[in-house]
């Protein structure tokens, strides 16, 4: 079993954060810039709830209403703009078509504007740092879908986005792989697995358990192979803390320096001071001395090289 993506991930994003000046007051900035040549490396796919919903830039502001965009879908919340005017019907249906838009394309992540009624996720106020009424009518939908969210600010934090797009690619990774032996099941686990301890060590133990459980076993049904594939992909989901980076990247550099032979310049100890920015120029020297040779480093255990 290869540890390798070669196919180009598809990304859907908010138009906003694509370039597009599609706001409410027809602003727009492109937080894709920040990627370098990562952009690249993607198909993207932008769409804007609001724009397709017909309200045209620019337009009143809106608001959710009543409880949030679960609640909107059942009917118990509602959508107005500054005016007072009942935008719910509007943009029920651009939610809907961007929805459809992003299942054409196939998408393998989409990068949601926190703060926004409609796109936000964790947040739908930007006023005052107040939290809104999270999830946003087209938040929820995405929610609901299980796709895999990326807030569109952490494309400007160089650690950050690498943690993202390390797990992007194993979390796709993954789900392309067929799992129907006890033998394919722990190998993809024996890939990935240095990994989730990073994330969720408890999350990650508990998995670990039953999946041993299940090795042991005489005969195993598909379902259960399911439910340890899926519950690793949930956990792939959830960002990294970033102290728990750099304390790894020591660990599986090591590690990589012992079975490989490759000694990569400017890697520094964990109780070496120096900024995020730093640790993330360090975990790409590695990928890409590991990507060279198709090589396993635990913290970015899945090589990606899209074809051109």
């Amino acid at each position: 079993m290869e540890n390798l993506l070669k196919r180009k991930l598809k990304i859907g994003i908010a138009a906003c954060q694509f370039g597009s000046k599609v706001r409410y007051n027809g602003k727009g900035i492109d937080l894709t810039q920040y990627l370098g040549r990562d952009r690249g490396q993607f198909i993207w796919t932008p769409v804007c709830p609001e724009i397709m919903s017909g309200m045209g830039v620019p337009r009143a502001s809106i608001k959710l209403s009543g409880g949030n965009g679960f609640d909107f879908w059942e009917g118990k919340a509602t959508i107005k703009n500054k005016d007072g005017e009942n935008k719910a019907e509007m943009v029920r249906k651009g939610a809907l078509a961007c929805l459809e838009t992003l299942e054409r394309a196939n998408i393998d992540a989409y990068i949601f504007m926190e703060g926004s009624p409609s796109c936000g996720v964790y947040r739908t106020s930007l006023k005052n740092q107040r939290l809104g009424n999270p999830p946003g009518v087209f938040g929820a939908l995405l929610l609901n879908k299980d796709i895999f969210l990326i807030s569109s600010i952490d494309l400007q934090s160089p650690i950050r986005w690498w943690d993202w797009k390390r797990r992007l690619v194993a979390f796709t990774w993954i789900k392309e792989q067929e799992i129907d032996s006890k033998e394919s099941l722990k190998e993809i686990w024996d890939r990935i697995k240095y990994v989730l301890y990073e994330l969720h060590e408890e999350e990650a133990i508990d998995v670990k358990n039953k999946l041993h459980k299940i090795l042991k076993e005489d005969i195993v049904h598909k379902d259960e192979f399911d439910n340890i594939k899926k519950e690793v992909l949930m956990l792939l989901r959830k960002p990294a803390e970033l102290e728990n980076i750099k304390q790894h990247l020591w660990k599986n550099y090591v590690d990589f320096k012992k079975k490989e032979g490759i000694e990569v310049d400017n890697i520094l100890e964990p109780h070496i001071l120096r900024n995020m920015t730093h640790v993330a120029e360090e975990l790409l020297g590695v990928e890409k001395e590991a990507r060279k040779a198709n090589l396993f480093f635990r913290s970015s255990p899945i090589n990606y090289k899209p074809d051109r």
